[in-house]
Protein backbone atom coordinates (compact mmCIF):
# COMPACT_ATOMS: atom_id res chain seq x y z
CA UNK A 1 0.00 0.00 0.00
CA UNK A 2 1.31 3.27 -1.27
CA UNK A 3 2.18 5.97 1.22
CA UNK A 4 0.66 9.25 2.03
CA UNK A 5 1.45 11.78 3.56
CA UNK A 6 -0.91 13.70 6.01
CA UNK A 7 -0.55 16.69 3.71
CA UNK A 8 -1.85 15.10 0.22
CA UNK A 9 -4.47 13.15 2.48
CA UNK A 10 -5.79 16.92 3.66
CA UNK A 11 -5.60 17.84 0.09
CA UNK A 12 -7.67 14.99 -1.49
CA UNK A 13 -10.43 15.40 1.47
CA UNK A 14 -10.33 18.91 0.60
CA UNK A 15 -11.12 18.05 -3.08
CA UNK A 16 -13.47 15.30 -2.14
CA UNK A 17 -15.19 17.63 0.00
CA UNK A 18 -16.25 19.95 -2.94
CA UNK A 19 -18.66 17.37 -4.86
CA UNK A 20 -20.53 17.53 -1.84
CA UNK A 21 -20.48 21.76 -1.60
CA UNK A 22 -21.23 21.28 -5.11
CA UNK A 23 -24.60 19.54 -4.06
CA UNK A 24 -25.58 21.94 -1.75
CA UNK A 25 -24.67 24.94 -4.09
CA UNK A 26 -27.38 23.91 -6.54
CA UNK A 27 -29.52 23.40 -3.44
CA UNK A 28 -29.19 27.04 -2.29
CA UNK A 29 -28.68 28.51 -6.12
CA UNK A 30 -30.92 26.56 -8.47
CA UNK A 31 -30.50 24.13 -11.12
CA UNK A 32 -28.37 26.41 -13.50
CA UNK A 33 -25.24 24.49 -14.84
CA UNK A 34 -23.21 27.46 -15.66
CA UNK A 35 -23.92 29.32 -11.87
CA UNK A 36 -22.93 26.22 -10.35
CA UNK A 37 -20.08 25.43 -12.29
CA UNK A 38 -18.97 28.93 -11.42
CA UNK A 39 -19.57 28.46 -7.87
CA UNK A 40 -17.82 24.95 -7.73
CA UNK A 41 -14.76 26.77 -9.60
CA UNK A 42 -14.71 29.07 -6.95
CA UNK A 43 -14.92 26.43 -4.10
CA UNK A 44 -12.43 24.88 -5.62
CA UNK A 45 -10.14 27.67 -6.07
CA UNK A 46 -10.54 28.99 -2.11
CA UNK A 47 -9.78 25.15 -0.55
CA UNK A 48 -6.70 25.21 -3.17
CA UNK A 49 -5.78 28.74 -1.47
CA UNK A 50 -6.32 27.11 1.96
CA UNK A 51 -4.79 24.01 1.90
CA UNK A 52 -1.35 25.72 0.42
CA UNK A 53 -1.74 28.50 3.40
CA UNK A 54 -2.92 26.62 6.21
CA UNK A 55 -2.31 23.04 5.18
CA UNK A 56 1.03 22.83 3.91
CA UNK A 57 3.95 21.87 5.61
CA UNK A 58 6.26 24.32 4.21
CA UNK A 59 3.56 27.34 4.91
CA UNK A 60 3.56 26.36 8.64
CA UNK A 61 7.23 25.88 8.95
CA UNK A 62 7.20 29.90 7.08
CA UNK A 63 4.99 30.88 9.56
CA UNK A 64 6.87 29.38 12.86
CA UNK A 65 10.09 30.66 11.30
CA UNK A 66 8.21 34.35 11.17
CA UNK A 67 7.02 33.63 14.60
CA UNK A 68 10.65 32.77 16.06
CA UNK A 69 12.08 35.95 14.36
CA UNK A 70 9.45 38.07 15.85
CA UNK A 71 9.57 36.37 19.46
CA UNK A 72 13.78 36.88 19.02
CA UNK A 73 13.39 40.26 18.28
CA UNK A 74 10.91 41.03 21.09
CA UNK A 75 13.16 39.13 23.16
CA UNK A 76 16.27 41.42 22.49
CA UNK A 77 13.93 44.68 22.84
CA UNK A 78 13.38 43.21 26.47
CA UNK A 79 16.64 42.40 26.82
CA UNK A 80 17.71 45.54 25.63
CA UNK A 81 15.10 47.44 28.13
CA UNK A 82 16.13 45.45 30.82
CA UNK A 83 19.66 46.21 30.59
CA UNK A 84 18.85 49.58 30.09
CA UNK A 85 16.90 49.60 33.09
CA UNK A 86 19.43 47.81 35.38
CA UNK A 87 22.16 50.33 33.88
CA UNK A 88 19.82 53.22 34.92
CA UNK A 89 19.09 52.22 37.84
CA UNK A 90 22.10 50.95 38.86
CA UNK A 91 23.95 53.87 38.16
CA UNK A 92 21.42 55.75 39.76
CA UNK A 93 22.53 54.02 43.06
CA UNK A 94 25.10 54.00 42.68
CA UNK A 95 25.10 58.28 42.71
CA UNK A 96 22.84 58.20 45.07
CA UNK A 97 25.46 56.38 46.84
CA UNK A 98 28.51 58.42 46.20
CA UNK A 99 26.25 61.39 47.72
CA UNK A 100 25.29 59.85 50.92
CA UNK A 101 29.18 58.64 51.11
CA UNK A 102 29.89 62.60 50.07
CA UNK A 103 27.53 63.99 52.09
CA UNK A 104 29.38 66.38 54.90
CA UNK A 105 29.82 66.42 58.99
CA UNK A 106 30.09 69.50 60.32
CA UNK A 107 31.45 71.06 63.36
CA UNK A 108 34.24 68.10 63.52
CA UNK A 109 32.31 65.29 63.15
CA UNK A 110 33.50 64.49 59.41
CA UNK A 111 35.81 61.25 60.11
CA UNK A 112 38.74 61.78 57.13
CA UNK A 113 41.74 61.19 58.71
CA UNK A 114 43.55 64.87 60.25
CA UNK A 115 46.94 63.71 58.80
CA UNK A 116 49.32 65.97 58.59
CA UNK A 117 48.10 68.11 60.93
CA UNK A 118 48.83 71.44 60.22
CA UNK A 119 51.18 73.52 63.00
CA UNK A 120 48.60 75.94 63.47
CA UNK A 121 46.99 73.55 65.42
CA UNK A 122 47.35 74.20 68.42
CA UNK A 123 45.42 72.19 70.43
CA UNK A 124 44.81 68.46 70.69
CA UNK A 125 41.65 65.74 71.11
CA UNK A 126 41.85 64.93 74.67
CA UNK A 127 42.93 67.72 76.32
CA UNK A 128 40.97 69.44 78.69
CA UNK A 129 39.98 73.55 78.15
CA UNK A 130 38.48 76.48 79.69
CA UNK A 131 36.59 79.00 77.57
CA UNK A 132 38.18 82.42 78.74
CA UNK A 133 34.58 84.23 77.99
CA UNK A 134 32.47 81.31 79.57
CA UNK A 135 34.31 79.96 82.08
CA UNK A 136 33.08 76.36 81.55
CA UNK A 137 35.19 73.18 80.93
CA UNK A 138 35.48 70.59 78.91
CA UNK A 139 37.15 67.81 77.31
CA UNK A 140 38.36 68.37 73.26
CA UNK A 141 36.47 65.74 70.86
CA UNK A 142 37.80 66.78 67.32
CA UNK A 143 38.68 69.76 65.28
CA UNK A 144 38.90 71.35 61.80
CA UNK A 145 41.55 73.70 60.59
CA UNK A 146 38.76 76.35 59.98
CA UNK A 147 35.22 76.69 61.11
CA UNK A 148 33.09 74.25 59.32
CA UNK A 149 29.18 74.55 59.52
CA UNK A 150 26.39 75.71 57.28
CA UNK A 151 26.51 79.14 56.10
CA UNK A 152 23.10 80.05 58.36
CA UNK A 153 24.86 79.31 61.56
CA UNK A 154 28.15 81.14 60.84
CA UNK A 155 26.61 84.44 59.72
CA UNK A 156 24.70 84.13 63.02
CA UNK A 157 27.85 83.19 65.10
CA UNK A 158 29.68 85.71 63.08
CA UNK A 159 29.00 89.25 62.45
CA UNK A 160 31.07 91.02 60.21
CA UNK A 161 32.92 92.32 63.12
CA UNK A 162 34.19 89.24 64.06
CA UNK A 163 33.98 87.41 60.25
CA UNK A 164 37.47 86.38 60.51
CA UNK A 165 37.28 84.31 63.55
CA UNK A 166 35.26 81.67 60.94
CA UNK A 167 39.07 81.44 59.22
CA UNK A 168 40.37 79.98 62.51
CA UNK A 169 40.96 76.90 63.89
CA UNK A 170 37.85 75.51 65.69
CA UNK A 171 37.13 72.77 68.46
CA UNK A 172 34.31 70.63 69.58
CA UNK A 173 33.68 69.90 73.42
CA UNK A 174 32.68 67.66 75.15
CA UNK A 175 31.14 70.32 78.30
CA UNK A 176 31.77 69.33 81.44
CA UNK A 177 28.25 68.50 83.43
CA UNK A 178 29.85 69.91 86.95
CA UNK A 179 29.62 73.69 85.26
CA UNK A 180 25.95 73.26 84.96
CA UNK A 181 26.15 75.13 82.04
CA UNK A 182 23.31 73.98 80.49
CA UNK A 183 24.66 73.12 77.03
CA UNK A 184 26.35 69.43 76.05
CA UNK A 185 28.99 70.41 73.31
CA UNK A 186 30.54 73.64 72.16
CA UNK A 187 32.10 74.49 68.91
CA UNK A 188 34.11 77.22 69.52
CA UNK A 189 37.30 79.06 67.41
CA UNK A 190 40.76 78.41 68.51
CA UNK A 191 41.61 81.89 70.52
CA UNK A 192 38.87 81.47 73.37
CA UNK A 193 40.18 78.28 74.39
CA UNK A 194 42.76 77.74 77.54
CA UNK A 195 44.29 74.11 78.70
CA UNK A 196 43.83 72.88 82.02
CA UNK A 197 45.45 70.09 83.46
CA UNK A 198 44.02 67.89 86.28
CA UNK A 199 40.75 68.54 86.13
CA UNK A 200 38.43 65.67 84.52
CA UNK A 201 35.32 65.79 82.80
CA UNK A 202 31.87 64.33 83.66
CA UNK A 203 30.01 63.87 80.45
CA UNK A 204 27.69 60.88 79.44
CA UNK A 205 29.38 60.12 76.27
CA UNK A 206 33.12 60.74 77.94
CA UNK A 207 33.66 56.84 77.10
CA UNK A 208 32.61 56.90 73.99
CA UNK A 209 35.42 58.94 72.68
CA UNK A 210 38.12 58.14 75.92
CA UNK A 211 39.57 54.86 77.28
CA UNK A 212 40.14 57.22 80.70
CA UNK A 213 42.49 60.28 81.32
CA UNK A 214 46.55 60.29 82.67
CA UNK A 215 46.18 63.56 84.43
CA UNK A 216 47.38 65.29 81.61
CA UNK A 217 45.22 64.42 78.95
CA UNK A 218 42.02 61.84 78.16
CA UNK A 219 43.24 58.88 76.33
CA UNK A 220 41.53 58.32 72.84
CA UNK A 221 39.54 55.44 71.60
CA UNK A 222 41.24 53.69 68.63
CA UNK A 223 38.38 54.54 66.23
CA UNK A 224 39.04 58.10 67.49
CA UNK A 225 42.88 57.65 67.22
CA UNK A 226 42.61 57.00 63.78
CA UNK A 227 40.92 59.99 62.74
CA UNK A 228 43.75 61.83 64.41
CA UNK A 229 46.61 59.99 64.43
CA UNK A 230 49.02 63.08 65.31
CA UNK A 231 47.06 64.24 68.80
Amino acid sequence: MPHISAAAALQICALLSAFPAQYFISQWYGTDSAQRILLTERVITSWSSFTKSCLSLDAWADCLKLWLSKTRTCLNVGLLILHFRNWYYGEKKAKSGDAEAETHSYFAESTHVRSPKPEYIQFSVGQVIVHKRFGYSGVIIGWDVKADTPKEWLRHKYPPATQDLKDTPHYRILINKANGFGKSTAYIPQEEITIIMGLEVHHPDIKTYFSGYDGTKYIMQPWLKKIYPHD
